[in-house]
């Protein structure tokens, strides 16, 4: 397990936490594939109730380590597709228990479409969400291009999917993927707050209750498969080179 992720289990939730706040919790393929872990392991233990994912104050998670993408863009073949990203979506589509998303500060690209596939959501009130797939030549993933418009309307996911276009929490709430803002720094005690709630409810009612509520997994598994078709190909596209090649430009010169 990396140093970058941290899980503890409190009472009867899973607590994941992720720690690399220097690349403003960037992930890894290695933070992926611990989060996946945790997940996948919780599924097994009766006494978690629920997971929580957060990534400590003042960060949620800047998205994917563009390094990954930039190497498998170049690559010519698929030896280089980040194939831990795929473990830990199809970890979320698989989970079973109830799962909440604790947002401080920003959450850029899977940072927000993972929050698609949580059942309850806490955000600072300085959080972003922001899904800059097309900036980079790609498409959305983790089902967003399905789970989004359930939750928002087409209208609305076409503005942050398609458009980029950044949402403050006040707007998330609004637009329904989060359920509460609280005080920057507050969010993670809430979410413990709501695990231990959710932990006092009957178990099997809660459970059975929860699969009814969300789509059919073979749904959500053939849209992620979908999507991932899609995100391979436009990898290799000249679209998504140029940006790759722009964005590490900027970065140089930053």
């Amino acid at each position: 397990m990396t140093d970058h992720v941290t899980v503890t289990d409190e009472d009867s939730a899973r607590i994941i936490t992720m720690r690399r706040p220097d690349k403003k919790n960037a992930l890894t393929q290695g933070m992926y594939t611990a989060m996946a872990d945790a997940i996948n392991s919780a599924q097994s233990d009766p006494n978690i109730r629920s997971i929580v994912i957060s990534g400590g104050p003042g960060v949620f998670t800047a998205g994917n380590d563009l390094e990954d993408f930039a190497r498998a863009n170049t690559s010519n073949d698929d030896s280089s597709r980040p194939m831990a990203a795929t473990l830990f979506l199809r970890a979320l589509a698989d989970n079973e228990k109830p799962l909440i998303g604790a947002v401080d500060g920003i959450a850029v690209g899977v940072g927000t479409t993972m929050l698609f596939h949580c059942d309850y959501v806490v955000a600072g009130s300085t959080a972003t969400f922001s899904t800059p797939f097309i900036h980079l030549g790609l498409v959305p993933e983790a089902a967003s291009s399905l789970l989004a418009p359930r939750v928002m309307g087409h209208q609305r996911a076409f503005s942050m999917l398609v458009m980029g276009r950044t949402v403050t929490a006040e707007e998330a709430r609004e637009a329904g993927f989060v359920n509460a803002v609280v005080a920057p720094g507050h969010t993670e005690a809430e979410a413990r707050k709501i695990a231990r709630e959710i932990g006092s409810l009957p178990k099997d009612a809660v459970a059975l209750t929860r699969k009814l509520l969300k789509p059919a997994r073979e749904d959500v598994q053939r849209r992620m498969d979908e999507e991932s078709h899609h995100f391979g190909e436009r990898l290799k596209s000249d679209e998504a080179r140029n940006a790759f090649s722009a964005f590490f430009a900027r970065k140089k010169k930053a």
